[in-house]
């Protein structure tokens, strides 16, 4: 009697699970997903509180942070592969249980940023982006690609040699972004109470490398922040018991150019085309293969 219960509970294992054994034999074991990666949960931190939270909905807020909501869809996918590259490349730096940054807009956040009104239209845009490039990352051989961006250059994105002081990113190079001349943001003025100040070093691209403040000399993108710069390129100058400061671009030139990016977008890029031409020499991959390589 007992053997012949043994037998039938094996016969109805067999029929359970004769299914996923012909789709093993046929099409191979089951894989991870790169959508199925997009949807694990990870720590991030934000208000000072520590909380839990989807990959695609922290990434969605990180671009809707970042970018401007009124830019081309392929302009958005660009900048959604630059994302998800920087927070797996953190992910596989420190690991799953790494707590990632503040860099990102609630619901309610762009709901007070965008209006109502808009919230559904533009967060649809950018899901649709997230969701059109799924799992692609930038790849520099086998490791995740350092991919900056800035939202205006003063017409050159920068050379990451000199900016970075490392030869490990040839795929930084300078890139001539003329467009960006044309924007309203390209050319900004502030005044400052009479320091003494004296630039002491540019790159290539124009960009102040380091800045001599009295008896003591900081990098340029210290000095941008110390001051509330829109940009490392600038000049300055002593004027009427007054310094004056100039600057072209918005942020520190390095990488893509958000704004370079939508303009070619408008002329019909792709984003891989936007991405190639930014950061010649990488390589789009899939995410799932880069977990699986660091698990």
């Amino acid at each position: 009697m007992l053997q012949r219960i043994e037998r039938l509970g094996c016969y109805l294992i067999i029929i359970v699970l004769l299914p996923y054994i012909i789709t093993i034999f046929l099409n191979g074991p089951v894989v991870t997903t790169s959508a199925k990666v997009d949807e694990s949960y990870i720590k991030v931190e934000h208000d000072g509180k520590e909380t839990e939270m989807s990959i695609e909905e922290y990434c969605i807020g990180r671009l809707a942070r970042e970018i401007p909501a009124s830019y081309e869809k392929e302009a958005f996918k660009s900048q959604a592969v630059l994302v998800r590259t920087t927070v797996y490349g953190q992910i596989r730096e420190s690991g799953s249980s790494t707590v990632l940054p503040d860099e990102f807009w609630t619901a309610d956040e762009m709901r007070e940023q965008w209006g109502a009104g808009k919230y559904n239209e533009n967060y649809e845009k950018l899901k649709d982006a997230w969701q059109e490039t799924e799992g692609q990352v930038l790849m520099y051989g086998e490791n995740p690609a350092n991919v900056p961006y800035c939202r205006l250059t003063n017409g050159n994105t920068r050379d990451g040699g000199e900016v970075l002081g490392s030869e490990d990113y040839p795929y930084l190079k300078i890139r001539e972004c003329p467009l960006d001349v044309e924007s309203k943001e390209q050319i900004q003025t502030i005044v400052l109470e009479e320091m003494d100040v004296e630039i002491t070093e540019t790159d290539t691209a124009g960009y102040v490398l380091s800045v001599r403040v009295g008896e003591e000399t900081v990098n340029g993108e210290e000095f941008r922040k110390t001051y509330g710069l829109a940009s490392s390129s600038f000049t300055v100058q002593n004027y009427d018991g007054k310094l004056r400061i100039t600057t072209r671009g918005v942020g520190h030139g390095l990488g893509m150019s958000q704004y370079t990016a939508n303009r070619m977008a408008k002329d019909g890029d792709t984003y891989d085309e936007i991405l190639a031409y930014f950061f010649d020499g990488t390589e789009l991959k899939e995410v799932a293969d880069i977990v699986r390589d660091s698990e």
